[in-house]
Order: C-alpha cells, then structure tokens, then sequence
C-alpha cells in the first residue's frame, strides 16, 4: 500500500473489556492498542487497523465524519455493505447502535477482507473458525463475497494498491 502516512505505534495491552482500540487526537493518529487476551490479536489489530485507514483517507473535524461515512470511494462499498445482515454483538441498544455505525462496519469489513485475502493459512483458518462458530463480528461467507470485492476497489479508487488487484466479478 502507498502512504505518506507516519509510523503510528502498536501496542499490546491486557485488557479484556475491548480487544483493540485506535486513538487520535483531530487528524493525528497517537496509537493502536491491542489487547493480547481473548484470542484475537489479528482480527483486533485488522479492525483497529481499518480505523486508521478510515480516519486517515478524510477526517471532518466539525461532523467528525470519516471517509467510511463520506468519501466518494467508499460510495459502493456502503451500497453493499448495506445489504450486510445486522449482527447483534452483546450489550444493550447504545452498544448495537454503535456497532451498526459506518466507521464500525467499515472496520469489520476491512478486518474480514484481510483475513480472507491474505493468502496466509493460519490468517485464513482464524477467519474459517470465526464464520464456523457464527462469531457476529464477522460475516458468512455467502454473505460477504460481494462486500470483500467492494473493500478491494475502494483501496483501487484512492489509489493507494501497488499492483493490480484480482478482482472477482
């Protein structure tokens, strides 16, 4: 991937109320924290990472809206995942709502897509155990297929892939 972006740390921490979280303060990324218990080091790193991602390609400081929400890029990538099945996470209506916001969909989405395309056996079987035990911070395969292809062209339209994307149809 292209970036001009600066290194922005990684942390590890052993917290067991949130398996990641991503800080900034206005445009400037501080860090990216994941927790190394609970069994999902990849899938927390992933989804903190495509928060980075998001803020990182169009922050308004005013709405605090990030691309997910707002870039033309992402315009067809809402579309699907649009279709995307609501899965409900534990907790209350504050927690659901939360979860069912762009920026979160967009980062399960960007999570889900390098798990599936990574080409690497063990990324790629974490992803098979999550779907085969109905985890609801991912998706079933079926489901996710017109997504993953939509998550690929965003990254095509903001020009930041280095080779040709094999794309599915």
């Amino acid at each position: 991937m292209r970036s001009d972006l600066e290194p922005v740390p990684v942390r590890a921490t052993a917290t067991i109320s949130e398996a990641g979280a991503y800080r900034f303060r206005r445009k400037d990324p501080i860090d990216v924290r994941v927790s190394r218990l609970g069994g999902r080091v990849a899938l927390g790193f992933l989804h903190e990472l495509g928060h980075l991602l998001d803020h990182q390609v169009f922050y308004d400081r005013k709405t605090r809206t990030w691309a997910s929400a707002a870039h033309l890029a992402f315009d067809s990538w809402r579309t699907a995942a649009a279709r995307l099945e609501r899965r409900p996470l534990p907790g209350g209506r504050g927690r659901q709502r939360y979860f069912q916001a762009t920026h979160e969909v967009w980062a399960r989405c960007y999570a889900q897509t390098v798990l599936l395309r990574s080409g690497d056996p063990l990324l790629e079987s974490q992803l098979v155990k999550l779907q085969v035990d109905d985890d609801p911070h991912v998706w079933p395969p079926g489901q996710f297929e017109a997504v993953v292809v939509e998550v690929e062209r965003v990254f095509e339209r903001l020009g930041l892939t280095q080779l040709t994307l094999p794309l599915a149809a």
